[in-house]
């Protein structure tokens, strides 16, 4: 595939993932009205969503909301612990010794919510729809490398793809748009890019009462295909503000409230102190990262790089700015994906000694009676670019700032709205960025490939690596590999190697929080960062 493809995919992940990470995508357009129920239903979860849920549309993004989506809508892969990938509509799939085809057997007695028949030919139509609009979906590796879809009998449906490309069942396991829509769901047209007739899925919950911007419910489907959920309906009350939500928690008009940077790290801690409620932290769902661009002058020596990675408490500024709640990341991406666990790098530990020994070396000397290192007239002075919504981002900044200022370095803060954020990292209009990594079931495959996508920014920030050229040989070898030993080799050293020029610096493991009820039991984390979390949850009223 040409870069120019491959630029206008990761541009619009890029809008559409960093924004998911923290949780705050959309507001909601078409509707069903009704008036909210007068009495709770005594086997009701309750819990608060920053933002209307969207018209549940399986195909398109924004405003659509995810976990919404994933309660009514179903894949063919489920992504589960460890990133192993369960059969789910797809009871079994084959891929052919050249990694071009897909074939699939579909579960068959597997009904959409208004008791018509899920099969290959509902499935090779949510398919074609979605290939109607093939620009808005490339983002997503493997659809631009379709090349047909077809029905070889009333269970069995096979993908044709142009050419290899290992992470087609990963991605057949996101929540979106590869999600099954029944019949009486599309227009007339046919186009579900405009809006869907109904939400008719195949999954566990299916909408009942809806009012914009106030509160959704979603029942229990009884005539659902898997196990029962335990809880008869989830009602979402939307609550923009996040002091709010807490409120409403405390006076007991909330069961749960769940995700990332739903509530303050405060008082996430506070309720949890009190005792009186439940509490679950996730395992590391994402990686906070610090970029450093190897194409600004002071940054493009490796030993600048590394000296500003040794010369931060990562340890202390993680357990100061996030209370415990992240921990101090010692790799790129979490070691909890697919082929990360075994990478090749060294960690990294505070050692201000190391940093200015570094410093000296790469010829940034500390005149006398001055504070900035200096190397031929220039003052080794760097720009940090954060989000300036995300308390943590500007936190981190400042502490970043003080204990750089003690190695000579002057660190510039500068706070700037998201889309500002990502545009100018995209422009490579930075010296230094906070980012994340996109989480299950992406990666490691999407933000590896990012490296190699010109006009994204880390292709940009790695300019100076000594290695690129074989970098970027192995990021376009390993997505292509049928070679399960072989990929794993490729992945070690690709994400090694990154970390040991030390332009990405990881520094903590992003986790999701819930807090609920004492009547609320067998609450688990999706493995899925974008699934609905309500599997197993249960409530005793």
């Amino acid at each position: 595939m040409s870069d120019r493809v491959y630029k206008k995919r990761f541009i619009l992940i890029s809008a559409i993932i960093l924004i998911l990470s923290i949780t705050l995508i959309g507001c909601s357009s078409e509707s069903v009205e009704n008036s909210d129920s007068t009495s709770k239903s005594s086997n009701m979860i309750t819990f608060a969503w920053p933002r209307d849920i969207g018209e549940m549309n399986p195909h398109i993004y924004n405003p659509s909301q995810l976990f919404a989506q994933s309660m009514v809508y179903e894949s063919l892969v489920s992504y589960q612990e460890g990133g192993e990938l369960k059969p789910h509509l797809a009871e079994s799939w084959e891929i052919s010794e050249d990694g071009k085809e897909y074939v699939f057997k579909l579960r068959q007695n597997v009904k959409f919510s208004d008791g018509t028949s899920f099969n290959a030919e509902i499935v090779k139509k949510n398919f074609d729809t979605i290939l109607k609009n093939v620009d808005l979906h490339s983002w997503l590796g493997f659809i631009p490398k379709i090349a047909q879809t077809e029905v070889i009998d009333e269970y069995t449906f096979k993908l044709t793809l142009t050419e290899p490309y290992y992470p087609t069942i990963q991605e057949l396991a996101v929540v979106r748009p590869v999600r099954f829509l029944g019949e009486a769901g599309f227009p007339q047209d046919g186009d579900t890019s405009k809006g869907i007739a109904e939400p008719v899925g195949t999954g566990p919950w299916v909408l009942d009462e809806y009012k914009v911007d106030e509160y959704a419910i979603f029942k229990r489907n009884e005539n659902y295909w898997g196990e029962l959920p335990s809880v008869e309906s989830i009602k979402v009350k939307v609550i923009p503000d996040a002091e709010t939500r807490v409120l409403a928690f405390e006076k007991g008009e909330l069961d749960l409230v769940y995700g990332e940077g739903v509530i303050s790290i405060d008082s996430f801690k506070q309720l949890e102190s009190t005792g009186s409620y439940g509490t679950s932290i996730s395992e590391p769902v994402a990686t906070r990262q610090l970029v450093m661009n190897t194409n600004k002058e002071q940054l493009a020596d490796i030993r600048v790089r590394q000296a500003l990675h040794y010369g931060f408490n990562k340890q202390a500024m993680v357990d100061g700015v996030t209370s415990g709640l992240e921990e101090k990341a010692d790799y790129i991406l979490p070691t909890n994906m697919p082929y990360t666990s075994n990478v090749d790098a060294a960690t990294v530990e505070y050692n201000v000694e190391k940093a200015n020994q570094l410093l000296d070396d790469a010829g940034w000397k500390l005149p006398k009676g001055k504070n900035v290192r200096e190397k031929d007239g220039k003052p080794l002075e760097i720009e940090l670019m954060y989000n300036s919504a995300e308390s943590i981002q500007k936190t981190m900044a400042e502490t970043l700032q003080s204990e750089w200022a003690g190695l000579g370095v002057k660190l510039n803060i500068a706070g700037v709205e998201l889309t500002t954020q990502v545009e100018r990292f995209k422009a490579n209009e930075f010296d230094m960025n906070f980012y994340s990594n996109f989480g299950a079931p992406y990666d490691p495959h999407t933000f590896v490939n990012m490296m190699a996508i010109e006009g994204f920014g880390f292709r940009e920030a790695i300019s100076s690596y000594p290695n690129k050229e074989e970098l970027m040989n192995q990021i376009a070898e390993v997505q292509q590999t049928t070679d399960e030993t072989e990929r794993q080799q490729l992945y070690t050293s690709i994400l090694g190697s990154l970390q040991e020029q030390a332009a990405i610096v990881p520094i903590s493991y992003i986790k999701k929080i819930a807090i609920y009820q004492k009547d609320v039991s067998n609450f688990t984390f999706p493995a899925n960062r974008d699934e609905h979390p309500f599997s197993g949850i249960s409530v005793k009223k």
